[in-house]
């Protein structure tokens, strides 16, 4: 049944939910900064540091696997109160990440791969640590909207610092070199903005729990076994834009790499624009419900790649276009639901590690989807899109069960 409580788009309450005015200048700083150098650290480690590609790739997923290894002291951290200061915490680690990035001398596979450890921690523990944040500043559908604002925000920095780099990178290894000065910058001043808003929680009391229907002792957290396993699949459609379709477009239909550009632009144009009222319209329904709803959608979206690329050559590239247009409704609706029913769902003494679990998921999914779609890809459509299409619909069972 849907609720009768619906959340309203206010800017005001809205920015104040989300951690308040320097919190929110915060993100913006911080997510321009990765969009300069993220999507181009294995460009620099080719270009600039002279490695191989293998090479770069290997240290880029080390950094991915330690930042997921780290996510049981985050929560744990998180659970003792901090929160601002661990959101801090995570953009000071990439700040070491880029400083040794720039300290790293040609060939030297070593340094680089401990530059891109610490850069894989700083992302892979802000995620939960921004969360939890604004799970202690805001509550209800309120704290579903504010988590929504931020990722719209997000995304537009993280387009617009990539749209930049992009312009800059004519400059070849010294603009290169020079972003990452940039990043380094950025990340500083997002940190101390960060650090002044002084966020912190009290762990409540395991009678306070109880009271709350939370559970037993203090230690105890939900299991979710079914919901984070379906989390995984759920996170493919976050790689889709950037991995799956320039794959099939170019290599295999050979179509012009404007159309993975033009498909990436606007997934981009989409979540900024349409997150938060997505997110605010569907608030009148079930968290749970509403996650089901993504599934349907993405399953539907990659049954329609399916049978976009199998149509007329000339056809199959708009084809394919339009489609990703539903699998960006769904990525929408399922970025809107996930994290916030978790939150939802979790006792407030144990916010911290269930989101760290939650977030060690979501990284594990992203972490093994360009290995599991570049292997799926060669067998053909069937086995790309319609593989996709059967887990993300057994996942959304999982969740309704």
């Amino acid at each position: 049944m849907p609720s009768t409580t619906q959340t309203q788009i206010r800017p005001r309450a809205l920015l104040h939910a989300s951690g308040g005015p320097r919190y929110a200048v915060a993100l913006t700083v911080d997510a321009i900064g990765t969009g300069l150098l993220r999507p181009f650290l294995l460009l620099y480690g080719v270009m600039v540091l002279s490695l191989s590609a293998p090479e770069a790739g290997i240290a880029m997923t080390a950094g991915i696997v330690v930042g997921l290894l780290c996510m049981p002291a985050v929560g744990r951290w998180l659970d003792r109160g901090a929160r601002s200061t661990v959101v801090a915490a995570s953009m000071l680690v990439r700040v070491l990440g880029v400083v040794l990035l720039l300290a790293t001398p040609e060939d030297s596979a070593e340094l680089f791969t401990m530059a891109a450890l610490f850069l894989g921690v700083g992302n892979q523990t802000w995620p939960a640590a921004h969360a939890a944040l604004v799970a202690t500043v805001a509550h209800g559908r309120e704290r579903d909207a504010a988590l929504a604002a931020a990722r719209a925000l997000r995304n537009a920095g993280l387009g617009a610092g990539a749209l930049l780099a992009t312009v800059c990178l004519a400059g070849g290894t010294t603009a290169l070199r020079s972003l990452a000065v940039v990043t380094t910058l950025a990340y500083l001043v997002a940190a101390a903005l960060t650090w002044s808003v002084r966020v912190h929680a009290r762990p409540a009391s395991p009678a306070a729990v109880v009271a709350e229907g939370g559970g037993g002792g203090a230690e105890s957290a939900p299991r979710m076994g079914a919901l984070l396993a379906a989390n995984v699949v759920y996170a493919f459609c976050l790689t889709v834009p950037e991995i799956a379709l320039p794959l099939v477009l170019v290599t295999q239909m050979h179509a012009s790499p404007m159309w993975p550009a033009v498909i990436f632009v606007a997934n981009t144009v989409l979540v900024v624009t349409l997150q938060v009222p997505v997110t605010v319209l569907l608030s009148r329904f079930p968290r749970r419900s509403v996650l089901v709803v993504a599934g349907a959608v993405l399953t539907a979206s990659y049954l329609g790649f399916l049978a976009a690329v199998s149509i007329g050559h000339d056809w199959a590239a708009p084809a394919v276009a339009v489609v990703s247009v539903l699998c960006t409704f769904g990525e929408i609706i399922y970025a809107g639901s996930a994290t916030a029913l978790v939150t939802a769902l979790a006792p407030a003494h144990v916010l911290g590690r269930v989101l760290a679990r939650f977030q060690l998921s979501t990284g594990f999914g992203l972490a093994v989807s360009p290995a599991a779609l570049t292997a799926l890809a060669p067998h053909g459509p069937v086995a790309l899109w319609g593989g996709l299409a059967a887990g993300t619909l057994l996942a959304a069972c999982a969740v309704a069960a």
